[in-house]
């Protein structure tokens, strides 16, 4: 990194000498980094306050040198962790401050290789470079390394109101490299027009918050098949739990074609009881359990039992949760040929990654149905979080999904990313039902391939940010 460490002068292409930021004003914009991120996601409202975040984080860069600008994100990044994964210590106890280092080191790495860009490209371009850095960066932690984690990301804060995003068109990712763009506009405008810019960023700003009030989802096009679904939250139930429950669930919605029950309902496969009742009930039931394959290990596996009583279908999960015993990931994904059409199926965790969604995507789903496992010790928080990523993917691929959690929160999603339905955490033994709308499968959006493209990029900006600058000017001289 010693290309990167000597760059400890100031930076041409975005302030002058003098405006190096003072210790006080550094501290200022790490609180106004964390505070803006905290804001944008405790409403949908004020989702497009994201863009102070990522504009908070390019001012991080005019600290004095890049060592500094990395400990000045990290910083800014720890706050954000500390208190959004504050259920880490629930289930980590103090290995939690070291999965919160692990997210702020992306923040980090992102401010100190702006800095190293900024430093070392005196014209305006380079700062056109940086989307692409981040929404490279960001889509490497989130779909690429072992420790892979998709949460918090700018387009998730969104999550609460997809439609005021363009998520159909450009992604989770995409949406990320559009705030980030606007954030590196008004950081442009700032240098010309100075502090005006900051009152045009406020103004942009309420304008997107207001035209948020104001934004109702569109016209969901209806599908040429409707499938009624039920599903119920149960935590580690007992078998005769499961078989009881069912039957209420059942008796209360005598109209629901498919039942769904939620990840790790049984502790190993289908018992003969719930294969007999299927028959008996003629119902097609969507369960999550395990199923053995040696002494040791097991796979993690959403079953259907169709109203003949046989396992017409098994998906095993693709993205087994770090650090827990979550079984073995899939060696393939599947669609089901449901007798209402073709159905992809995720579990729990395998929805929040692109990667696992994006090939059912490509077979023809037509609507998801997601079995997953929340345990309500983890909290509220925790579950509040993971119910974003539900919206954000049905309004990316344009198809509904009902996502069943253990103890909440269970969602059924319109095609428009629109909550139509849901049970609350913790509600043991609550229910939730919907008409999923089927005939039109989903599309991918366009930060599929720009998310590649922008991680290819990053990887060429932290070669050029390394190699040595002398180094670069030795062989530029003995080209000429």
């Amino acid at each position: 990194m010693t290309g990167v460490l000597e760059a400890s002068k100031p930076l041409p292409a975005i302030s002058a000498p003098a405006a190096v930021f003072s210790k006080p004003n550094l501290l200022c914009w790490i609180a106004a980094a964390a505070t803006s991120f905290h804001a944008a996601y405790s409403s949908w409202s004020s989702a497009w306050l994201m863009l102070f975040y990522l504009y908070a984080l390019l001012q991080l860069t005019r600290v004095g040198s890049t060592r500094a600008a990395f400990y000045a994100g990290f910083a800014a990044g720890m706050l954000i962790a500390a208190l959004q994964l504050a259920f880490f210590w629930r289930i980590f106890s103090a290995a939690a401050v070291t999965l919160w280092a692990v997210y702020a080191f992306w923040i980090g790495l992102f401010v100190a290789l702006a800095r190293g860009c900024l430093v070392r490209g005196a014209t305006s371009w380079t700062l056109w470079l940086l989307p692409f850095l981040w929404c490279g960066l960001e889509y490497f932690r989130s779909e690429l390394y072992y420790q892979r984690f998709s949460w918090l990301s700018p387009g998730y804060a969104f999550g609460l109101a997809p439609w005021c995003a363009p998520f159909s068109v450009l992604g989770t990712y995409g949406v990320g490299f559009l705030l980030m763009l606007i954030a590196c506009a008004a950081l442009s405008a700032t240098q010309r027009l100075g502090t005006k810019a900051l009152w045009l960023l406020l103004v942009v700003t309420t304008a997107l918050l207001a035209a948020g009030w104001l934004a109702r989802p569109g016209i969901e096009h209806p599908g040429s098949r409707q499938l009624r679904v039920a599903g119920l939250q149960l935590e580690f139930p007992t078998e005769k739990e499961v078989m009881v429950w069912l039957n209420e669930l059942a008796r209360q919605h005598p109209e629901a074609e498919l039942l769904v029950l939620s990840e790790y309902t049984l502790a190993g496969g289908p018992p003969v009881s719930l294969k007999d009742w299927c028959r008996t009930h003629h119902r097609h039931v969507i369960v999550g359990g395990k199923k053995p394959v040696s002494a040791t290990e097991f796979d993690n596996t959403a079953f259907v039992i169709s109203p003949d009583g046989q396992i017409v279908f098994q998906q095993v999960k693709c993205v087994p949760i770090q650090f827990f015993r979550d079984g073995r990931p899939a060696t393939e994904q599947k669609v089901w040929n449901s007798p209402w059409g073709k159905l992809g199926i995720c579990i729990c965790y395998d929805l929040s990654y692109a990667r696992v969604t994006d090939p059912l995507i490509e077979m023809g789903a037509e609507a998801l149905i997601v079995p997953t496992m929340d345990v309500a010790d983890w909290g509220k928080h925790q579950h509040e979080l993971h119910a974003r990523v539900g919206p954000v993917r049905a309004a990316e691929y344009r198809l509904p999904i009902f996502r069943l959690a253990s103890s909440g929160i269970s969602q059924a999603i319109s095609a428009l990313g629109e909550v139509t339905a849901s049970a609350p955490c913790s509600g043991d033994a609550a229910m939730v039902t919907a008409t999923l709308s089927l005939g039109n499968p989903g599309r991918r959006p366009l930060d599929r391939w720009l998310a590649p493209f922008s991680t290819l990029v990053a990887g060429g900006t932290i070669l050029w940010c390394v190699i040595p600058q002398r180094w670069l000017k030795r062989k530029t001289s003995g080209a000429c």
